[in-house]
């Protein structure tokens, strides 16, 4: 998926890669580990312990470092991406939900989904708390934009969205929203700032889409209905969506269908679907082109070759998996 805890995988593309550089980190929102699989082979390589509910994962620039928040602990994990262990936990201001690192990988932003609401602030290189920015309503996902120049918080109970100003560090723009704010992708303009932001939102099986410059909703898009059948869960029926890597497809999960649903892009036009495991909660693109669905209810991740739209694997992994990101070893 297209987000700020995820590594931008345009830049991964220009990286020279071996099959065994590229990991895949899948957060257990149940358990108390995260597994680290290779998708050279589809399996879990390595095993990120004792971290008791990780949520969200993102990695520095340079693919060295895994930030992964532990909301058992309220604070945030600073792992070495080639050995899996734990470097140093970074206490937050209150419990932590997804998080997202600056492009220059100087800060990592860090969702608090707690009231009334905030975005912590973490330096990487002094490995402290250096602030807490203040949002309208408890933080479930902060991004940064392809840009770099902005951080951008959603809230569940706030229904709110806010762009914050990562060089001042305040926030720069809001915009409600009817319903809770969940997952995000942003669409990159030809100049490299964020022309789109496409927003899943709680209770709607579908997305709505921002438009960045003028600051305003400007479409809601509903999900086709067949197939169905299954029940949503969590209060949100459509969980997980990002933007392929050439930028021409939106990938969209679908807990009603069991399936994640392909747009194309620019012109939205529904293109088709995958079926995958029970629950499709999160995405994530690696290089090669392949995408990663963590199924949260079928406690597996699919894989799916882009080109094709086939399902090519289906990994077990640990209890209630959500969260995932994609990074490239040095």
């Amino acid at each position: 998926m297209t987000t700020p805890s995820k590594v931008t995988l345009f830049a991964l593309l220009a990286i020279p890669l071996t099959a065994s550089s590229v990991r895949v980190y899948q957060t257990n929102s149940a358990g108390d580990q995260v597994d680290i699989i290779d998708p050279a082979t589809n399996k879990v390589v390595q095993v990120v312990r004792d971290i008791e509910v990780p949520h969200g994962v993102a990695f520095s620039p340079d693919g060295t470092r895994a930030w992964i928040s532990c909301e058992a602990e309220n604070d945030v994990w600073a792992v070495d991406t080639k050995t899996a262990k734990l470097i140093r936990k970074i206490p937050l201001s209150g419990k932590p939900n997804n998080l997202a690192v600056s492009k220059d990988g100087k800060r990592v932003f860090i969702s608090i989904r707690e009231a009334p609401g905030a975005v912590d602030v973490v330096d990487t290189a002094s490995m402290q708390k250096i602030k807490s920015i203040p949002v309208k309503g408890a933080v479930h996902n902060t991004y940064v934009t392809p840009d770099g120049k902005y951080a951008v918080a959603g809230s569940i109970d706030g229904k709110m969205m806010t762009v914050i100003d990562e060089q001042t560090l305040e926030p720069a723009w809001e915009l409600p929203f009817d319903l809770g704010v969940r997952p995000m992708a942003f669409e990159k303009a030809p100049d490299g700032s964020t022309s789109r932001i496409f927003v899943q939102l709680s209770g709607y099986h579908g997305f709505a889409v921002v438009d960045f410059k003028t600051h305003k909703e400007v479409n809601r898009i509903k999900l086709p209905s067949e197939p169905g059948g299954s029940p949503a869960e969590g209060g949100a029926p459509s969980h997980g969506i990002g933007i392929a890597p050439d930028g021409k497809t939106l990938w969209v999960n679908s807990s009603y269908a069991n399936a994640v649903f392909i747009y194309s892009l620019p012109d939205l036009k529904p293109s088709g679907y995958v079926k995958v495991g029970e629950v499709p909660d999160w995405i994530s693109f690696t290089p090669d082109n392949k995408v990663y669905i963590a199924n949260s209810g079928s406690n597996s991740v699919s894989v799916i070759d882009v080109a094709t739209r086939k399902e090519i694997g289906r990994i077990p992994v640990g209890e209630v998996p959500k969260r995932n990101g994609t990074v490239v070893i040095p």
